[in-house]
Formats: C-alpha cells, structure tokens, sequence
C-alpha cells in the first residue's frame, strides 16, 4: 500500500490531480490497475489516503519543531530546532507540497491541510511568546509571520538542492532568521 501512495505522490506532482489516471499511478508503481483497486476504489481515495499521511507527518514535524518548552535555548539552537523537523518532512514527501498546493485537488481534501500548514505561524508565535513574553501581541503574530514567510521562501531551494549542497542553504536559512530575530533578544 505504501508503494501505491508513493507512485500516487509521483504522479499527482507530476500531472495534477486532475489528469492523474489510476492507470498511471498502477504503472508508477509497477502493479497491475487490479492490484491497486484491491487497496483503493479510485483516484480519490489515493488522494484522501495521501492527505491523512501528510496531514499525520506534518503535525509530528510540529510537534517536534515548535515546542514552546525549547524558547529558552539560545536563538541559533532554537531556530535550527524549530526548522529542521519542518525541512525533514518537506524532504521525506517532495510532492505532497506540489500536489496539495495545486488548486486542482478538492477542497474536502485540501482544507485540513492547508488549516495545518497555516497553523505553522500560530506555532512559532508561541514559541516566541514563549521566548518574548513582554512582546505586545501585534508584534508577536507579524514576527512569526514573517519568520515563517522567510522560511517558506527559501524552503523550495533547500529541497530542490543536491543533498551535497543541501546543509549550505539550511544554514543559510538559520542565518537569515537569527539575524531576523536577534533584534527582540535581551540587551
């Protein structure tokens, strides 16, 4: 089964939900069309399965990435905590970003995905609440919005690089939001 949802995450990314076939998904995973109904009774239901998993590897990143417990740490440790795990489960599932952020998947699908990866800025302005606990709340939710609209800007090359490369640009990354944040850090 996890063979399938694996050639399902291939082709969605590759041809959108839409055009995806569960022909191409079957020859994608080197099975026979029959063998892939025996698990799933259609395209759908290899898409309701792959947004569970996601939705699943997604809350487990966060839960190890924004623990408000870590605010304390100094800010280069607590940055790299907090983005490693986010980084991970965008390198464990290449497609998934593509698939779910296509806009030709239905929103019954989508929706509790995209409540997750939203909730991303909730999660870090906890944790820097945790961090900041005189920050005044306007400027706490526009400091984790942006922090994580920098992440999200470089998080597309971090995944894309040749894993040789790949540490480069993650701490490329840690930098920027050090450098981002250090300004609210105690004198």
């Amino acid at each position: 089964m996890v063979q399938l949802l694996d050639a399902a995450a291939v082709v969605f990314a590759e041809a959108g939900y839409a055009k995806a076939t569960t022909n191409a998904i079957a020859r994608q995973a080197g099975v026979s069309p029959g063998t892939l109904y025996q698990f799933f009774a259609n395209k759908e239901a290899l898409a309701e399965a792959l947004a569970e998993r996601y939705r699943s590897e997604l809350a487990a990143a966060h839960q190890k990435a924004f623990d408000p417990g870590t605010a304390q740490l100094p800010l280069p440790e607590l940055v790299d905590r907090m983005i490693r795990p986010m980084v991970e489960v965008n390198l464990e599932n290449p497609g998934f970003k593509a698939l779910f952020g296509s806009g030709d998947l239905p929103d019954k699908l989508t929706a509790p995905t995209r409540a997750l990866q939203k909730a991303v800025t909730g999660r870090v302005a906890e944790v820097l609440a945790a961090r900041y606990p005189g920050l005044p709340t306007d400027r706490l939710e526009t400091t984790a919005a942006v922090a994580t609209q920098i992440f999200a800007a470089l998080l597309g090359t971090i995944v894309t690089t040749p894993a040789a490369h790949r540490e480069r640009w993650i701490t490329e990354l840690n930098q920027a939001l050090v450098g981002y944040l250090t300004p609210l850090e105690p004198t």
